[in-house]
This record gives C-alpha cells, structure tokens and sequence, in this order.
C-alpha cells in the first residue's frame, strides 16, 4: 500500500492505514491527495460509529476527512454523510475493458517498455514533470511521489520515449486477474505526439501476456483522458464521487 511505501521512504511522514467497516482508511500527509478513505460501505452499512471513528483518526492528524464513495454504497450511506456535513469536491469514472491482445501501432521514434530499474530516476523525473505542470499547488506530494511509487510493491512502472529520450509514465498494477492503469502523464513539451497511446499499448500487451482477465482504470469524468479511454474500448463501470469535511 501507497501509506507502507511512504513509511519506508520517510519514517517520520507519520504516514499509516487501517481497516475501519470493511473501508481501508488512509493517512500519507495532512495535505496529501492519497489521504481518504476507499471502499466506504461497500462492505457493510455504513454507521454514525464508523464515522466517528474515521473522522477522529484524520483529525488527531490534522487532516481533513476525505472518502472516495461509489454509488454501490447506497443512498442512505450518502445520506448520511449529507447530514454530517460533507459536501462533493470531485467525480471520476471508474472504467473497464475486457483483455485481448492488442493490436500494434507503428509509431515512428517512439518506444514504450517497462522501465528497468536504471530507469526509475528518469521515471520519477517524467512523472514530477507532468503532474506538476497539470497540479502545481501538490508540488511537495509529486516531488516526493515518484520515489514512492517506484518502491510500491506489484507496481510495474512504465516508460514511453520519443527518439530516445524520456517523455512519457504510467503504472500499472496486477491483482488477481485484474490489471489496473495507474496514473500516466507526459512531461509537457512533448504532449499530443502519441506518447500516452503507446503506453495505454504496452500495458495492455503487458496484462495480455500474464493472462490477465481484466484491464480498468479511473478518470476524471468527462475529461481527455476519458475519452481516450473509451477510444480504446473502455467503457465506464460506474461514477464515483470524492466526499470531504473539514475539521470543526
């Protein structure tokens, strides 16, 4: 887990998880985008005591309480975080394809791979360069993201390059049969040159040959990367919705 790897890198982020009804319950920071909850009622009725208990873990820390809630959880789990003042901050769509064997495009001077592990400096570097330019204000989050990531267990980083040179990253992540797109980015002066489709490619390839049933991956609905998803078979399983309150 995200939290576990933080902890490796930097004992002192004070950064740890648990299990709270059926949620796992996520703290990487105060201002960290991995501090949330995931799984909130999917696994039991959600409760007035789980959400006490959830809520004075993320305050004693100083931070704010933040749930990732899929509408599987039901109306009276939202109802019930409305009355204890929640209000919506994002809506993602969680998307999946089945796993077939990909069909490949020559694209001249471009290569996507894994990365090998003389890579994961360039990797990192690639990662901190296209998500600082799209969310400047998580600078401290991104810099420190690309090491933590590389040491995250069962993710396989990968590495797009245009002539040779680094320009493109992204994760993916197997489990049971499931292949999960973690995020990819492209270093900003090299975008809409074919970076991104070769990535979605080679891990596509990636979970075909390990046998794979599954592909899936979240996106900011509505977004680019959406439609760039559907594109190339995605479709969307359902809409999330990202809850948070802040500390009284």
């Amino acid at each position: 887990m995200f939290s576990e790897a933080r902890r490796r890198e930097r004992a002192e982020s004070g950064a740890e998880w648990l299990r709270c009804g059926g949620a796992f319950v996520v703290f990487n920071g105060a201002d960290s985008p991995v501090t949330q909850t995931f799984g909130l009622g999917l696994f039991g009725e959600l409760t007035v005591g789980i959400l006490d208990e959830i809520e004075r873990f993320f305050f004693e820390r100083g931070a704010p309480v933040v749930h990732e809630v899929s509408p599987l959880a039901g109306v009276a789990a939202l109802d019930l975080l409305c009355e204890r003042g929640y209000r919506p901050v994002e809506i993602s769509s969680v998307m999946y394809r089945p796993v077939t064997a990909p069909v490949t495009v020559i694209r001249p001077g471009i290569r996507a791979r894994v990365a090998s592990e003389e890579d994961l400096a360039n990797w990192a570097g690639v990662m901190s360069r296209g998500w600082l330019n799209e969310y400047p204000e998580q600078a401290e989050f991104i810099r420190e993201n690309g090491a933590i990531s590389a040491d995250w267990r069962g993710n396989v980083p990968f590495l797009a390059e245009l002539e040779g040179q680094p320009g493109a990253a992204g994760a993916l992540y197997v489990h049971e049969g499931v292949a999960l797109f973690g995020g990819a980015t492209t270093a900003p002066e090299v975008r809409r040159q074919g970076l991104q489709a070769a990535l979605i490619e080679a891990r596509m390839r990636y979970a075909f040959d390990r046998g794979c049933e599954l592909l899936m991956m979240v996106a900011e609905a509505g977004s680019q990367s959406q439609r760039n998803a559907e594109r190339n078979g995605f479709r969307i399983a359902y809409t999330r919705v990202k809850w948070r309150k802040d500390k009284p």
